[in-house]
């Protein structure tokens, strides 16, 4: 082998090495641009599009979702309330909650203790780094890093939250405060799901949630039971300055593979959502959490309710912070449109499908994009 083979080869293993230890660390690193491992495509780059091939350049549109006051569901207005709930998600996908009930300070220190995590030094973080998809705390980045052709600019923690005392654990301990910050998140949002689900459940027809019980029965009662027993996944989400934020993204267009997801977002702006086929930029509301329906609401709802692309954007000023709680039945249950919701005039229009399929996919195939939800449908 040449001397300068060699070196290549090297130089060339060396930055492999610095992709797979995260964007933060590229950061820190100092670099002026870059690298090429994350530059998109012209026509995948957040600023265009394309026309007959050719890229084009699309202005920045800010969208206000639609806000649902939470508090005012347990008031004379809760019927309107569920149909403004119903409208957010058959029209947009999304909505903004406000008046949740989590306390503030709970908000608060989830993201102060984010922060921190991500202020470690690498050799502390880098404890947790695995591909492995099963483990119950995984520190990553890009999107899925095993199968991404291009980087994106996100370094992430995952956190499985259920069942809880068996994974606690292996949840990092520095900083110190880390699990009990991270507890209390997990479960008050993990109540606002449950409410949220039983709300939803009512917009749709389905009144697991009525005082009067003989209004309930057996299958209401085991349905509410099966979304309390849920599966829950926490994703902290970091994004540093980019040299290049038109380059490339925080996160590629991709929709949740969850029944809702929780996003906590702080005051920098970069989610941006699909709407009439434009990529429209969510603005934050302090404490407020932006909802979104996932593949398996919009299976559950045999598509009335709708799984939408969205994505994020990066910056070459501020770092950004947010942190996804993303919720939905057991990983063992079968995900499938409501009996309820189904009959000869509204046939199924998705198969059965359930965790361990999303996992195999997620191995095998390009999870951006709705790709696996576009598996589901029956044709």
């Amino acid at each position: 082998m040449s001397p300068a083979f060699a070196k290549s080869s090297e130089k060339l293993k060396n930055e492999i090495e610095d992709y797979h230890k995260g964007v933060k660390y590229l950061h820190e690193s100092g670099i002026q641009k870059v690298p090429k491992k994350y530059i998109l495509p012209i026509s995948e780059r957040p600023n265009s599009y394309t026309i007959n091939g050719n890229p084009q350049v699309t202005s920045k549109h800010n969208l206000k979702l639609p806000i649902i006051d939470f508090a005012q569901l347990y008031g004379p207005n809760r019927a309107q309330v569920l149909d403004s709930l119903s409208y957010a998600c058959e029209n947009y996908g999304f909505f903004q909650l406000v008046n949740h009930g989590i306390p503030e300070e709970v908000i608060k220190s989830m993201v102060d203790v984010g922060g921190r995590f991500f202020d470690l030094p690498l050799v502390e973080r880098e404890k947790y780094m695995t591909t492995d998809m099963t483990t119950p705390v995984r520190y990553g980045t890009s999107f899925n890093q095993t199968k991404d052709g291009v980087f994106c600019w996100r370094d992430f923690l995952k956190l499985v939250c259920d069942p809880l005392p068996q994974v606690l654990p292996y949840w990092p301990s520095s900083p110190s405060d880390f699990r009990e910050m991270a507890v209390t998140y997990s479960k008050e949002t993990k109540v606002l799901f449950i409410k949220l689900v039983e709300a939803i459940l009512e917009s749709l027809g389905i009144n697991v949630a009525t005082k009067d019980k003989t209004q309930q029965n057996d299958d209401d009662d085991e349905m509410l039971k099966e979304f309390e027993d849920g599966s829950q996944l926490m994703a902290v989400n970091f994004y540093p300055p980019c040299p290049n934020p038109d380059l490339t993204l925080g996160i590629p267009p991709h929709s949740d593979y969850g029944f809702l997801t929780l996003l906590l977002q702080d005051e920098v702006e970069g989610l941006q959502v699909k709407c009439n086929d434009d990529w429209v930029t969510i603005q934050p509301i302090p404490n407020a959490f932006v909802v979104n329906v996932g593949d398996h609401l919009e299976i559950f709802s045999n598509g009335k309710y709708k799984s939408v692309l969205h994505r994020v954007l990066v910056n070459s000023l501020k770092s950004r912070i947010s942190v996804a709680s993303l919720h939905s039945l057991p990983f063992n249950s079968i995900i499938k449109p409501s009996p309820k919701l189904i009959s000869e005039t509204n046939p199924s229009l998705y198969k059965d499908t359930n965790f361990a399929a999303f996992l195999e996919y997620l191995k095998s195939c390009d999870s951006t994009n709705k790709s696996f939800l576009e598996t589901r449908k029956l044709t």
